[in-house]
């Protein structure tokens, strides 16, 4: 007979582990299934951590080889170990790892190694690696599958000379040109650990702008910042073909509209366009579980299908792709299964880019305000007048607030800069809270220090910013 739980959740990436865990300390009887070895899903293991790891690395070594002498700090002979640097970061994966096996034993939430396939309402299968397939009983169904890389026609990914994500992590060594197709936030990120190690690096990009979605002026702050690095910009360019010769790839491009074709040759090609939802093997069709045209699963504000008993969360059901998000997806699932009032506030989830600067995004932007007609004021602060980000010889960029017109509400808050992705956590617990662009203006930040930017942001927003 098979065993029976209260909530089983395929995937175990960041919607899923943490909802497993949420609904064990809700006293529910949970399984959580995932095709990998290591629990995590692709942020843990191909994804978001490992690229931290490497972004953290690459940016200490660019620090010492660039900046260092800017402080009185001067040495020869620096080099990079990219297999300690590697194994850096493979060792940061693992660690995690094994916390969230660890966290499972001690809240007691069963592991099911294998791919898993909902078989009916109620009921699925999951196969292991030698082909064993169990069946298992739920009460509840939660589909936590997450995304993979959205392919380019005409540019295979070999994982070695043209490369997803994944294969970026992994570099045998740093490449001379590395070209990245995809100016948003992953193809930025990688692009600049390579840069950083040495790589010349060119973003070839669609679009006539660099990380679409983001509030234009903290992009064309971003894009100047990377610019002065070294990075080279091909904007409003399509690849429409890309052949494999010997130690290097030959690349097509052509500008997007139409036009003359030109070549690049790149030692490796990074493809990041995107990412789409990952479905594969679910019985989704003969289920009748409704998508949408790209593929995602369509749900009601409560995270229900249109199939009775299944759920869905995370990056397969669409929206802000983002490791947190899904997060409180699943735990707010969770607590409104076990009969609790779980929620998420979908206005105030932020947004990172680690490159440096960093970008951190919350709330709406300046172009979404002008399209809805919603009347707001702007306050802006640049890094420059910063004592803190002076003494850190880290002045580029700004903080940014969007507030109501009328009601001073806080509306949106885009920084650039140094620890902009901490930064930007004082905005979302303000918009949280209906804080005010004023409220944040006269909470006492200490000097000198970073935070001060947004607080003398919030200040201009009314007019009224004192080192400006």
């Amino acid at each position: 007979m098979a065993e029976t739980y209260d909530v089983i959740i395929i995937g175990g990436g960041p919607g899923g582990y943490p909802a497993a865990i949420r609904g064990a300390q809700l006293g529910l009887k949970v399984a959580c299934i995932e095709r990998r070895r290591r629990l995590g899903g692709t942020c843990l293991n191909i994804g978001c951590i490992p690229s931290k790891a490497l972004l953290e690395s690459s940016e200490r070594f660019h620090a010492a080889s660039s900046e260092f002498a800017v402080h009185g700090v001067e040495f020869d002979g620096l080099r990079v170990n990219l297999p300690r640097l590697l194994a850096h970061k493979d060792d940061v994966v693992a660690g995690l790892g094994n916390g969230i096996d660890f966290l499972f034993k001690k809240h007691g939430v069963t592991r099911l190694q294998g791919s898993g396939r909902i078989a009916a309402p109620g009921r699925v299968e999951v196969t292991d690696d030698a082909g064993h397939t169990q069946e298992f009983s739920g009460r509840w169904i939660i589909i936590a599958t997450g995304s993979d890389s959205t392919p380019l026609r005409g540019v295979e990914v070999d994982e070695d000379r043209i490369v997803s994500s994944t294969g970026a992590l992994s570099f045998p060594e740093v490449p001379a040109h590395l070209v990245v197709i995809g100016a948003g936030y992953v193809g930025l990120e990688l692009g600049s650990v390579w840069r950083r190690l040495g790589a010349r690096v060119t973003v070839v990009e669609y679009l006539d702008r660099i990380t679409p979605g983001m509030d234009v002026e903290a992009a064309t702050v971003l894009h100047k910042a990377l610019k002065s690095q070294g990075f080279e910009f091909r904007l409003s360019q399509k690849v429409v073909g890309a052949a494999v010769n010997g130690d290097g790839v030959e690349l097509l491009i052509e500008p997007a509209n139409g036009g003359a074709q030109d070549r690049i040759h790149a030692d490796r090609v990074l493809v990041s366009i995107g990412r789409r939802p990952f479905t594969e093997g679910l019985n989704l069709e003969q289920l009748g579980v409704e998508r949408d045209a790209k593929g995602f699963i369509k749900v009601d504000d409560h995270w229900r299908t249109n199939v009775e008993g299944i759920y869905a969360i995370g990056d397969v059901i669409g929206g802000a792709m983002l490791a947190h998000k899904a997060s409180e997806e699943g735990v707010a699932l969770i607590e409104q299964l076990a009969g609790l009032p779980g929620h998420v506030n979908y206005g105030t989830i932020p947004a990172v880019i680690y490159t440096a600067p960093e970008v951190g995004s919350v709330g709406q932007t300046e172009e979404q305000l002008k399209a809805a007609g919603i009347p707001y004021k702007v306050g802006r602060f640049p890094f420059s007048a910063s004592a803190r980000a002076r003494a850190k010889a880290q002045t580029d960029g700004l903080a940014k607030v969007l507030a109501h017109a009328e009601t001073d509400r806080i509306l949106g808050v885009h920084i650039v800069g140094p620890e902009a992705g901490s930064l930007i956590h004082e905005a979302v617990v303000a918009m949280e809270f209906s804080g005010s662009a004023d409220d944040v203006a006269r909470s006492c930040h200490a000097h000198p220090t970073l935070p001060e930017a947004l607080k003398e942001a919030a200040m201009a927003v009314n007019g009224w910013a004192l080192h400006i």
